[in-house]
């Protein structure tokens, strides 16, 4: 588990996307720290308003990259719009968008539950933990050293929990865990198709699910039960996160990942038989120790395969005490370059994913506010769209509302009320 020092410069907006950042991490398991040198990663969300702005937002940048022992991450309006000029400044950190920011600091890491998480609503989200631990021994994750082995509650537990939930005012049940994919697997019976069907079918309301993390390995094993329970149930988002991490197998097998690049392309072409238009999110970590550039080529291809909407490119950092941390590694700047290369064919096939999507009409759950008055929501298939004007024309956050896709800002849609 990461310790984070996040600052926040500029508007509203941008203290609005912290507090997303922020949700996203500590939901994970990450924990705030006041001051950036007893950080594991210290994150500069940006203002760019006028040059003098620029100037603060560069030095405070050399700044947090001198104090912070470990990574620095950089995002916000300065970021996005002139992410080149800290490289140009001499800052070593990672440019990223918003959306982008808790999966890096996970570093590939599943996400950690801490003892205290209970179900809690969070506005029209509830969020439901449905395990705590999980079954891998990968490498590279300090996680495993607080979650220990997995520990299932009954699915009867965890079908009560979601429907206090709902009943408190959830419209969207999110489901987490470590690895949700291996639910059950204490017991000897991976269930996560069995739960996520009790959820949809005995509990009365107006909501939707979306599934959390689940590693290849899990989901391969109940992948047809799981596509069939997707297929069949409307309350279920047609998302689902498998993080392959690399294309290589013996990158994977150095990770000790346990599932291998064609269980993962089966688990895709399953859930490809199965729905229609469905969202496949999946991470890759570039630059591991053993990474060749064979190896890396292999990862470019996979991820010029299989398209996902969703995609998370994380630049490998050493968590001390693992595995991984012993291995000697590859060079800053073949890291960098890889991430950056990795980075740009995700943004054109996420791109061209999101393109596909105007003109079409699109039934939209709103869940949180947006920038200025517009609202943020998700298609049947989650995948994110922001609608302008949605607070003037009287819209809330809760409703479910038509939209046309008008356009696209790479990574979510823009949708105008129907």
């Amino acid at each position: 588990m990461a310790r984070y020092h996040i600052e926040t410069y500029g508007c509203t907006a941008n203290r609005g996307e912290s507090r997303q950042i922020e949700r996203a991490l500590r939901q994970g398991g990450h924990h705030p720290v006041e001051e950036p040198r007893a950080a594991d990663v210290a994150i500069l969300n940006t203002c760019t308003v006028v040059e003098t702005t620029e100037d603060r937002m560069l030095r405070r940048a050399r700044e947090l990259d001198e104090e912070t022992p470990a990574d620095l991450v950089v995002t916000g309006c300065m970021a996005l719009a002139q992410g080149e000029a800290f490289e140009a400044a001499g800052v070593d950190a990672e440019v990223l968008h918003w959306d982008d920011v808790p999966e890096h600091v996970r570093n590939g890491e599943c996400p950690t539950a801490t003892p205290d998480i209970d179900p809690v609503v969070d506005g029209v989200v509830g969020i439901l933990p449905i395990a705590r631990g999980c079954t891998s021994d990968c490498s590279y994750c300090i996680t495993k050293r607080a979650t220990g082995r997995i520990d299932s509650p009954p699915v009867e537990a965890n079908v009560e929990k979601a429907r206090a939930l709902v009943h408190a005012g959830a419209r969207e049940l999110r489901v987490t865990g470590q690895d949700t994919g291996v639910y059950g697997m204490d017991d000897g019976e991976r269930r996560l198709h069995v739960l996520l069907e009790r959820i949809c079918t005995d509990i009365e309301g107006d909501f939707r699910v979306r599934v959390g993390m689940a590693n290849p390995k899990g989901v391969h094993g109940i992948r047809e039960e799981l596509a069939r329970v997707f297929a069949e149930q409307e309350k279920l988002y047609n998302f689902l996160h498998v993080p392959v991490q690399s294309g290589s197998d013996a990158v994977l097998g150095d990770m000790r990942r346990q599932h291998t690049v064609d269980e993962f392309r089966e688990v895709v072409e399953t859930f490809d038989a199965h729905l229609g238009e469905w969202t496949l999110s999946t991470d890759f970590v570039v630059g591991f120790p053993t990474e060749t550039a064979h190896d890396y080529e292999q990862s470019l291809a996979l991820l010029r395969e299989v398209r996902p909407e969703k995609v998370n490119v994380t630049r490998f950092s050493k968590r001390p005490g693992t595995d991984a941390a012993e291995m000697p590694g590859l060079g800053g700047q073949t890291k960098k370059d890889r991430s950056s290369e990795m980075t740009e064919v995700k943004m054109d096939v996420v791109g061209a994913a999101h393109e596909g999507m105007v003109g079409s009409e699109r039934e939209v759950l709103l869940v949180e506010d947006g920038t200025e008055d517009s609202l943020v929501g998700y298609d049947r298939a989650y995948r994110q769209v922001a609608v302008p004007g949605a607070e003037r024309a009287g819209v809330e956050v809760g409703d479910v509302v038509t939209c046309e896709v008008t356009g696209h800002n790479t990574v979510y849609a823009l949708g105008e009320l129907v």
